[in-house]
This record gives structure tokens, sequence and C-alpha cells, in this order.
């Protein structure tokens, strides 16, 4: 375990940097496509990225798509391009691939070298193939990002595939030089997450960002790879909210991304109207992925996130040496010393501000949306990776079905589609799917809009 240990930490360290484009923030009306494996089609990651986007930019108004089918690879990826994804009309298209491209229990067989070398060429191959397809696209902004590592490292007899990371290294690298030749952007997740990984794993060897399987990140690992693209576009070190006041002069020394109006009262009792540009991002406490127990929270510690994504600053100077309570909109919120709240406290690790509450509801909302989507994700991963092999895809007739419950019975990736596809192969219920989806959409853009709060500091005795 100690060489496979030392092979994985050189190839975080010995990583050459190359000259990338950083993907741009996306503007509003982006319709962005992520194409990618199981990992996507979970779609957690993409849904942690839009809902940044959803309350740190409450106006500007994009739609994300899950792409992801599972058991993908670069050949599959090539072959449903153009229903999967020219369908959505995309402005933006995010690309990754490579967990299903390098293969698993090849590792264990004879002569797993030249096998994983052969492997990573074809993925390489029919990347190349789908490249002119994404140049193709000359309106459209192209992301290609490496995949999620294989925890190779993980103290866990189950799914060891030796050397797995190796393979999956050279199709960074060549997806990075991709990437960089056509002036596209690059997001890295491989490298930045195994880093994470070593590191946690010097303290715990148990630890990890995937389940037990050692490839499927659970909710904290979708989590920190939201962190990696967001971060990847600039947009580290944005506030919610940045607010200074002076309770003595009744100055406001710092509004940023908000306005602050009707600061009056004294440094025993000051009152002051709050309306923030955007609400915070809250962190869901709930782990949702099957098999994985560490929940979307369980990544706070492993990032900087609350310095750099979730900072909601008050700072109130010109108070004594007592201790105060928070109210917003009449509701006690917490209480700090004078000290405390001149140094500042971050509201958006407050879980009963009312803003953090209005925040949830777009989180909750966003859970819903990505519910329904997984029930339309399901029917094309039966197009597309059940129906395409027979020549039936879309006949989704009697034929198809008796087809579906007969696989069922020795698949059980097919077994697990069956129930959706009952449904699912009448149009008029995909129809209604995806009018709910959009209804949830609205509403979410609705009410994730800021509004104005009264808040109250009042000394205790």
């Amino acid at each position: 375990m100690k060489k496979v240990f030392a092979i994985v930490f050189l190839i975080v360290c010995g990583r050459a940097t190359a000259q990338l484009h950083a993907p741009a923030p996306f503007q509003t009306g982006d319709r962005v496509a992520f194409m990618g494996n199981s990992i996507t089609e979970a779609g957690y990651y993409e849904s942690y990225i839009w809902l940044y986007y959803m309350l740190h930019f409450p106006e500007k108004r994009i739609t994300v798509f899950n792409v992801g089918i599972g058991g993908d690879r670069a050949e599959n990826m090539y072959k449903r391009f153009d229903d999967d994804v020219l369908s959505k009309r995309p402005t933006v298209v995010c690309l990754t691939f490579g967990m299903n491209d390098s293969g698993y229990f090849e590792f264990l067989g004879p002569n797993p070298d030249s096998g994983a070398r052969a492997r990573v060429a074809t993925s390489r191959h029919f990347f190349e193939l789908l490249e002119p397809k994404l140049k193709a696209l000359s309106g459209a902004r192209k992301i290609l990002i490496s995949s999620s590592p294989y925890d190779e490292t993980m103290k866990n007899p189950k799914n060891y595939f030796p050397k797995k990371s190796l393979a999956m290294e050279q199709i960074t690298q060549f997806q990075e030089a991709a990437a960089n030749e056509n002036h596209w952007g690059f997001v890295d997740f491989f490298h930045p997450m195994t880093a994470i990984t070593l590191r946690e794993q010097q303290k715990d060897s148990a630890f990890t960002l995937t389940g037990d399987d050692r490839i499927h990140p659970g909710n904290a690992g979708h989590f920190v790879m939201a962190y990696l693209f967001l971060k990847a576009q600039g947009l580290g070190g944005r506030v919610v909210a940045d607010i200074s006041l002076d309770a003595r002069t009744h100055q406001v020394q710092k509004q940023d991304n908000c306005s602050i109006t009707g600061l009056t009262g004294s440094p025993a009792d000051l009152h002051f109207n709050y309306l923030a540009a955007s609400l915070p991002y809250p962190v869901d406490t709930v782990p949702r992925l099957w098999g994985n127990p560490r929940p979307q929270s369980g990544a706070v510690s492993l990032l900087p996130f609350y310095t750099e994504f979730n900072r909601e600053m008050l700072r109130v100077n010109g108070l004594g040496d007592k201790t105060y309570e928070l109210r917003m909109d009449g509701k006690p919120i917490g209480q700090w010393t004078g000290a405390q709240l001149g140094e500042g406290i971050n509201l958006a690790m407050q879980t009963n501000t009312p803003e953090y509450e209005q925040a949830m509801s777009v989180l909750l909302l966003n859970e819903e949306r990505m519910a329904v989507e997984s029930k339309i994700r399901a029917y094309y991963w039966l197009q597309f990776d059940y129906f395409r092999d027979l020549n039936m895809m879309y006949k989704d007739d009697a034929a198809a079905m008796d087809s579906v419950n007969t696989a069922a019975a020795k698949r059980w990736d097919v077994a697990s589609k069956r129930d959706n596809y009952r449904a699912a192969r009448y149009p008029a219920v995909r129809q209604g799917w995806l009018k709910q989806m959009n209804t949830i959409i609205d509403d979410i853009y609705t009410i994730n809009r800021p509004v104005t709060h009264s808040v109250e500091l009042r000394e205790l005795p």
C-alpha cells in the first residue's frame, strides 16, 4: 500500500502546470449541458453549481442540463452527442470522461500495463472523433473536465484495481492538452481531489471522497467538485454581503453587495434595514446518495468554502464590553460580545436567519427539480445503453416493454430502470415531467430574490 500511495502522490506532485484557459462564469440565458458518465448522471455536482448561481446571481437565470449516462466512455458520448446534447441547444458544453474508459477488472488480468495503454488510446481515439462535433458548435463555449479520481489508496479491500489511477492520469493529460490547444476551458477534478484524499488519509486511512466502491463520489465529493468548478470560473472571493457599521456615529462604513438603510438607535439598541443582492449558500446535512453516508456538509472541513464563497459578514464597531443579541425580523439569531461583533460574524453560518431559511427553500426545490430530471435521465439511459444495441431506440412500444422486463431478470442496471420506464415510455408522461421541472425552475427564480430584513442589535443586561 505504501508503494501505491507513493505512485499516486507522484501523480499529484509531478503534474506539469499548463497555460490553461479559465472557463468564464455563466451568463444570463446560458444553457449549460454537463455530459458525462454515472457520476454526472447522479446529478449532484452540477446541481450544487447551479444552486450557487441561483443564490448568488438571483436575477441571472440560467438552465443546467444533466446529460450523464451511467457506464459511459468517450465512445458512448461520441455516439449519443447529437441526440442527447445538441437537442438541448446548449450555449455551454461541459464534457467529462475517464473513469470507465480506464477500465476496472482488466487491471487484475494478464498484461495490465499494455491493456491500460490500449484503453487510454481507445479513449483518445473516440474523443478525437467527438472533438470536431464540439468545434462545430461555434456559438457554444466548451469546458473539458477531468474525471473525479479513483481512490486507489483508501484502506478498503473492495474494488482494488492497481494502477488504474495512472491510466486516468494519462486521460487527464490529453484532455488538458486538447483544452489548451482549442482555447477551451478546463477544470481539473482529478488532481485536486486526489490531493485532498491523500492529505486526509494521512490522518485517517479509511477516509475517502467516494463510497466503498472507490469510484462514485458521495455528496461531499460532489460538493468538492462544485467548489473546484466555481473556483476555476473565478468566482471565489465574491461575498454574499459585507457590512461594517459604527454604532456610535451611525456611519455605514461598508455595504458590499448589499444596502443598509435606516441606521438608528444607540450602541445599546441599534436598528437598521438590510437588503443583500445574494442569498447565503445552505449546506445540506442529509446524505442523499446510496452507499455513501457522507453528506454535503462533510466537505466543509475539507475546503475553505465559507471563506471563499459564503461570506455574509456583519461588523459593528463602537460597542461596549458587553454581550449583545442579534434579532432579524423580530427573531433571535444569536448572542455575541462587542469584541466578536467588532471582529465580524459570518451570518451565512447561522442556519436560523430568515435569508438562510429562504435559501433552504431554494435548495429543497432544486432537489425536487433534480429528482424529476433523474426520471428523464433513466429513460435516456435505456435508449442509449440498452435499446441502441437492439435497434429499438425510441420505439417505446409493448415489445420494448417486454424486452425490458425480460432483461431485468438478468441485468440489475436494466432492472433499476424498469419501473420508471413503464411510465417514461409514454410521451405525455415525459412531457408532464418536463413541465413539472420547468414549473419548479420558475418557482425557484421567483423565491430566490433577496428581501429587506429588519435588524436589531440589543445589549443584554
